[in-house]
């Protein structure tokens, strides 16, 4: 597995990304394939877990916290604080920096380790400024329970405040082929301040890798997406039966030619594809060491311009907690 710099912090060029370990999209696997997907993940080089206190609302990082039992010093552990759901369930965020020190602390205990590598804000909090979020990490930082600072889908502005109230090791937002808006503004920021970026979701929630034929089902996050409703989604197959066509030609899976795509943006981009079972662990990781043709790259570009993707990536309540 090649090696990539989020600032100073050293990964693999692919992390995995948890959050299918537990419930999200549809039945997870059972935890026994959950917890052997983690250790072979270190095993072919995928040493960066990324998680949330948000993920099935804290079993996720209990997940980890028990598949790194005793192997702790082979993963970079990365997680995520406030991001909520509020009673009726529509999205809110916690920036406080008492609410900040209760949630590292109840993670570290979940995750069953000393330490978190990189620690996210998930959400920015509109009604707390950012300065004081990141204040309070760095206190955790310099008590020794976080590594790293980073922070997740937040605004051009709002990234570089939280960089002069601590430098950010990452930002994390979500990119792939059909999910592009940080290229206007975010990774040229990134570029400029020395931060590294982190792609989640570079598989399109499994879309551009074949996995999403119908429209997903309740329990499936996905079906609250404009791009996974019934005529987004057909649409969006015509699209993909390209896409499928030109992977074919290049003698890869469509998985694998999105990731090499990303993995050939630049300032260098980590993408942290969720992956719940080896098989498609192993398909990923892959792709890391693909030589995809320019040609064919530029082609998978063309091909999923924004014209030609149906639907936006959040509705419109949710769109409404991101880029703050």
């Amino acid at each position: 597995m090649q090696r990539r710099r989020l600032g100073s912090l050293d990964v693999g060029a692919i992390g995995l990304g948890c959050l299918t370990l537990t419930a999200a999209y549809g039945t997870p696997p059972p935890d026994a394939d959950a917890i052997a997907t983690i250790h072979r993940a270190a095993e072919i080089g995928v040493d960066m877990l990324d998680t949330s206190d948000a993920y099935a609302t804290g079993e996720n990082e209990l997940l980890i916290g028990r598949a790194i039992a005793g192997r702790r010093h082979r993963y970079v552990i990365a997680s995520k604080f406030g991001n909520l759901r509020k009673p009726d369930g529509t999205p809110a965020a916690n920036g406080r920096p008492d609410y900040v020190r209760q949630a590292c602390e109840a993670s570290l205990r979940r995750l069953n380790t000393d330490v978190i590598d990189l620690y996210y804000i998930h959400r920015v909090d509109p009604t707390v400024p950012i300065e004081d979020t990141v204040g309070a990490m760095a206190e955790l930082k310099r008590a020794g329970k976080i590594r790293f600072l980073g922070i997740s889908e937040a605004a051009p502005a709002t990234i570089s405040r939280a960089h002069a109230a601590h430098p950010m090791t990452a930002v994390q937002i979500e990119y792939s082929l059909w999910t592009r808006q940080v290229e206007a503004e975010v990774l040229p920021l990134c570029r400029a301040l020395g931060i590294g970026f982190v792609g989640y979701s570079p598989l399109g929630r499994g879309f551009l890798a074949g996995a999403v034929k119908v429209e997903p089902g309740a329990g499936d996050m996905r079906r609250g997406m404009p791009r996974f409703s019934r005529d987004n989604l057909a649409r969006n197959l015509e699209v993909l039966t390209e896409f499928t066509r030109i992977a074919a030609a290049e003698g890869c899976t469509t998985a694998q030619l999105a990731l090499a795509w990303v993995l050939s943006r630049q300032p260098p981009v980590v993408p942290i594809p969720s992956s719940s079972r080896r098989p498609r662990l192993e398909e990923n990781a892959a792709a890391a060491s693909l030589a995809v043709s320019p040609q064919t790259l530029a082609a998978a570009d063309r091909l999923f311009a924004a014209d030609n993707v149906a639907g936006p990536r959040y509705a419109e309540i949710a769109a409404r907690a991101v880029g703050i």
